[in-house]
């Protein structure tokens, strides 16, 4: 078995080359790009720390499908062809674990239609599940210590964390740890601590030190923190961080004041980083920003008790460790004030709502809810909405001839406006997305970006009711976005959540519908309907037909949903109410809310998860606590350590004499099972500390 060291941008293997050994991730984070026949590379998804690497097209005999390449530093075991093959004869159970793996993968990309590809059955979703972070400052202003101790303390909830500083590795590791004749020692240090511990927080100097360096060459993702009240620039460090790191994902982190105002200007900070993939805004307590000694600081956080759940450090959490929770809220007209609700009852079962998606009535609520974050508000908005939706006298204001439309959309409009002015998708608190219907092009659209209320209005813009709406950036006609996607779950996987809460009003069509026969009578028909002694028939009007041909690739898409294991699929019991049924608010949000109060009944913040509770996962082991290794690599490299090489098979020889003599000495780590905030809590009890990069 031979033991690789790849640096950050070195293919491990390139697209079409044969297949002579997989890999199995020690450290590090694999990048597998596909480049299809015109050339273009599409990225088809990342490995990390104990998933396999090549194995589909080693098992098959194919080429390799994509190129993979690494994102940062990488060590891997690489297993040749010639050792597999002793392996599948001599441990069959190998061979049954991988089959099971395969196939559970298989099945999972069938039930959600994706495409099957060699790489998507062993990669993991892009952006999700980072292992080792890097902390940065855009200037010397972010409190930048207090920010990654508010970070480590959410994280810990979710699993072990260590965060790391310069001055904590030369305080225990020697003042020559960053010295180039100690790097193979440091490394081999630093990955040991990636074995013990879920994630590793890499706390940047503010100048472009060597250790500053080995933060950025050992992360998965790199947050770039900055304070939002102040001018978006691009901070010196910032700007020699993106030359050496291209490849690696960036993150930018707006901090907000306790009680600031709503964000603003986030596209102004955007629109200099085209680096950044996503961006957050975090609220942070007063005990970040006060003056206090480096001493009196670590005795603050020390105290901190449980977790807030619904704090934004905690969002920020679960979305690095890939365990953020999405909730998406579909159309249906005024049964979406439902939606309030549920939001209501979520909220109070102790679940926190990390990102949102939304189409037509759930495009509004769900904006309003990550516009206020603020059930008290969110209702009080919400009613006020509906109350105005039943002005007789707006609608008649808005009447014109109806070659488009039965109203010009100008009440509709006003009425969306004042909710949200002239904000922007990206200065929202939470993540969201909206979806709508491209006429122009026939297509389905989703929108992260760009004038809020603007695409609200056009998620709910329904045929014949009022016009399309005009998109300013490219003169597009989009409708609401329920005719191609009015639940959009799956969307909202692929934007990272892995727990999602999908909430249906869409409307229920009748499908015991009256046989006819061959030919149809509008004359007959309407003698039944309005004789009350004739049998009554179940026939659809020329709107109902419109309607449900309009619906057709909606409602196929709404069943995969409902069969699909990656979501809660939630309905309440609004079926008696009608679309435009807005005076009945009160009564539809209260229907909601009960449902909701019901269906997550028991759950507490910081207990069990909601795919646990609701049994979603099955009988899937808990690996929380468990130093956040997968199950499946640790047999396997057990297994593999003990069988002998075939004599065809060649080791190489990467192990050096200092090595042999290492052997002899003393682990350098011992047991970090207990909670390390700060460098008194990284020695044991006598003092000594965990590492030494010196013999003894």
């Amino acid at each position: 078995m031979e033991w690789m060291y790849v640096e950050s941008g070195r293919a491990i293997y390139r697209q079409d080359e044969p297949a002579d050994s997989t890999g199995i991730i020690l450290s590090g984070r694999l990048r597998s790009v596909l480049t299809r026949p015109d050339g273009k590379r599409e990225m088809v998804g990342e490995y990390g720390r104990g998933d396999l690497v090549g194995l589909v097209e080693l098992l098959t005999g194919a080429k390799r499908a994509t190129t993979v390449m690494a994102v940062r530093d990488t060590e891997l075991a690489k297993l040749p062809e010639g050792l597999l093959n002793v392996i599948k004869i001599k441990y069959p159970v190998v061979v049954t674990r991988l089959i099971h793996l395969l196939g559970h993968r298989l099945l999972g990309s069938l039930q959600r239609g994706d495409t099957v590809t060699a790489a998507s059955l062993i990669s993991r979703p892009t952006g999700s599940n980072f292992t080792t972070i890097a902390v940065l400052a855009v200037n010397e202003e972010v409190p930048l210590s207090t920010f990654t101790l508010e970070l480590s303390h959410a994280l810990q909830s979710i699993g072990p964390v260590f965060r790391l500083t310069s001055d904590y590795i030369r305080k225990h590791l020697g003042p020559s740890a960053f010295e180039t004749s100690n790097e193979y020692r440091l490394c081999n240090w630093l990955g040991q601590q990636e074995d013990r511990h879920k994630v590793l927080l890499y706390q940047c100097d503010s100048d472009m030190t060597s250790w500053t360096q080995r933060c950025i060459r050992q992360s998965d993702c790199i947050l770039i923190v900055a304070l939002a009240d102040q001018e978006p620039v691009v901070g010196r460090l910032e700007k020699q961080v993106e030359s050496v790191a291209q490849r690696t994902q960036k993150e930018l982190v707006l901090l907000h004041h306790e009680g600031a105002d709503r964000p603003r200007n986030t596209v102004m900070w955007l629109n200099i980083r085209s680096w950044c993939s996503s961006h957050h805004h975090i609220r942070c307590p007063k005990r970040m920003f006060a003056k206090r000694s480096p001493a009196r600081i670590m005795e603050v956080y020390k105290k901190l008790g449980t977790v807030n759940v619904h704090s934004d450090f905690a969002r920020l959490a679960r979305f690095l460790t890939g365990t953020s929770i999405g909730l998406v809220l579909g159309g249906g007209g005024a049964r979406g004030c439902a939606h309030v609700g549920m939001i209501r009852a979520i909220y109070e079962a102790g679940i926190p709502i990390d990102m949102v998606g939304g189409v037509s009535i759930g495009a509004l609520v769900g904006a309003l809810w990550c516009h206020e974050v603020n059930v008290t508000t969110l209702v009080q908005k919400a009613r006020h909405w509906s109350k105005q939706m039943t002005s007789i006298w707006r609608q008649l204001w808005d009447l014109t001839y109806p070659i488009t439309a039965w109203f010009t959309g100008a009440a509709f409009n006003q009425c969306v406006y004042d909710l949200f002015g002239e904000c922007q998708v990206e200065d929202l608190w939470l993540p969201y997305f909206t979806i709508t219907t491209d006429i122009t092009s026939s297509c389905m659209r989703i929108h992260r970006h760009g004038s809020l209320w603007r695409y609200i209005r056009a998620s709910m813009s329904l045929s014949g009711y009022i016009p399309p709406m005009c998109d300013t950036t490219d003169g597009h006609l989009l409708l609401d976005g329920g005719y191609v996607n009015n639940l959009p779950a799956d969307i909202m996987r692929e934007t990272g959540a892995e727990t999602i809460i999908a909430v249906d009003v869409g409307s229920q069509d009748d499908t015991d519908l009256t046989n006819y026969g061959d030919t149809l009578s509008g004359w007959w028909l309407l003698f039944k309907r309005w004789n009350p002694l004739a049998t009554p028939v179940k026939i659809p009007s020329l709107p109902e037909i419109q309607s449900r041909l309009a619906y057709v690739s909606c409602v196929r898409q709404l069943e995969a949903v409902k069969t699909s294991d990656y979501c809660t699929y939630v309905r309440p019991p609004i079926d008696r109410y009608r679309t435009l049924q807005f005076g009945a608010f009160d009564e539809i949000m209260e229907v909601g809310y009960v449902h909701g109060r019901t269906l997550f009944a028991g759950m507490k913040a910081g207990q069990r998860t909601l795919r646990s509770v609701l049994n979603l996962d099955g009988a899937r082991a808990e690996q929380s606590g468990k130093e956040g290794r997968p199950t499946t690599f640790t047999d396997l490299a057990e297994m593999v350590c003990t069988i002998r090489q075939p004599t065809k098979v060649r080791h190489s020889n990467l192990a050096s004499e200092d090595d042999e003599a290492e052997s002899s000495e003393p682990d350098m780590i011992t047991d970090t099972d207990k909670d390390q905030d700060e460098d008194e809590e990284y020695t044991e009890d006598n003092g000594t500390p965990y590492g030494t990069l010196t013999s003894p």
